[in-house]
């Protein structure tokens, strides 16, 4: 087997046609702005990707599930991490539904029929901010509630239908606590401005979504049993873990795009390029690891998102490494013929800035190494 072909072999299984749909364009076109590779991901039936079978849809288990991101990452960055939100928003609904009134099921099956992209407003991008103090506040007004705040970054946010936003609301016992609420994109009072000046990942239509006035009928929001910065409930370790595992195996993808490229060219000494090889794959086992246990265990707790935190962590030290090594082995000709190098390892290095950064979690993981619980901060 060669290097990505596990990863992409998922993909052509689960999406069929898509990795030669972004096979044919330049890595540049993927990832400017206006992108093709979003349309290309909705017609491939990506929507439907986490939706269990049951529902119409795909049915991935989180093993195929972070193989195929792999192997998206490695094709288009920017749709590895604008479909890792969508598909983190698909997965809480799943877990949303478990208990629930029922319309999440419904939801879930129109996410497949009509092939409807989720864009995910949970608090992330304020420096030293708690991603457990949203910036989006509910509050009820008579048999309604209202929805005022905005979310920048919000990957998707040029192409989706619906918006899944972490939200803060005050209960009938005068307790804030944390909810998700569910927002068609077309609700008057939903707006998109432009917030992503970077060229690095343009392609991730990450923009900023402003709410304001907007009004949901009281089943579009789900609480939770979460007050801000306490622990999190069976909903939120869920959420988290399918973020970290998705997001780190898109990142990982990147880098490989970029080590593949290494393998390619073949100038570089043997032990460089099994090196380049086993930094990621030694990452990539770590994430698969993780993801095969949630696949097999119904009990996703706290111990399962120390671990994926963990595989996050030591892959971003791996990127790091690979990155670096991969650019100076193809050389200083490659550096100035092409800024495909260069792109890919900026792009790869936007993993260190997804929530919870490591330097916020250093404390929280050092506690519950002493038996305490994991906290989010």
């Amino acid at each position: 087997m060669g290097f990505l072909d596990t990863e992409r072999a998922v993909l052509d299984a689960l999406l069929p046609g898509l990795d030669a749909e972004l096979a044919r364009h330049r890595l540049a076109d993927l990832e400017r702005t206006g992108s093709p590779a979003v349309a290309a991901f909705r017609e491939a039936g990506g929507a439907a990707l986490l939706v269990p079978r049951q529902n119409t849809g795909i049915g991935a288990d989180p093993l195929q599930a972070v193989r195929l991101q792999r192997a998206v990452g490695a094709r288009c960055p920017s749709l590895a991490v604008a479909t890792t939100m969508h598909h983190f928003s698909v997965a809480s609904l799943v877990e949303a539904a478990k208990n629930g009134a029922g319309f999440e099921w419904m939801l879930l099956e129109a996410i497949v029929g009509k092939r409807m992209l989720l864009a995910s407003g949970f608090s992330e991008g304020h420096t030293g901010q708690s991603i457990l103090r949203p910036g989006i506040r509910a509050v009820r007004r008579g048999g309604e509630v209202v929805l005022n705040g905005s979310k920048k970054p919000c990957s998707l946010a040029r192409s989706m239908d619906l918006l899944t936003a972490s939200v803060v609301m005050t209960d009938e016992a005068g307790t804030e606590r944390l909810g998700v609420a569910i927002v068609p994109a077309d609700t008057p009072g939903v707006s998109v401005r432009p917030f992503w000046r970077s060229t690095v990942l343009a392609g991730a239509e990450s923009e900023e979504v402003v709410l304001e006035n907007v009004v949901l009928d009281p089943q579009m929001v789900v609480l939770t049993e979460v007050t801000a910065d306490s622990v999190l409930d069976s909903l939120n370790v869920a959420g988290f873990l399918w973020f970290e595992l998705l997001m780190t195996a898109g990142y990982l993808g990147t880098a490989s795009a970029l080590v593949e490229r290494v393998l390619r060219q073949g100038r570089a000494p043997a032990a460089v390029r099994a090196a380049l090889v086993t930094e990621l794959d030694a990452s990539m086992l770590a994430v698969e690891a993780v993801a095969r246990t949630m696949g097999e265990s119904p009990d996703r707790g706290e111990p399962l998102l120390v671990a994926a935190l963990t595989a996050r962590y030591a892959a971003q030290d791996a990127i790091a490494r690979t990155t670096t090594a991969a650019l100076e082995a193809l050389g200083g000709m490659s550096f100035v013929g092409s800024d495909e190098g260069a792109y890919l390892a900026s792009a790869a290095a936007g993993l260190n800035f997804h929530p919870p950064s490591r330097g916020r979690m250093a404390e929280q993981l050092c506690a519950v190494l002493d038996g305490g619980p994991l906290r989010v901060g």
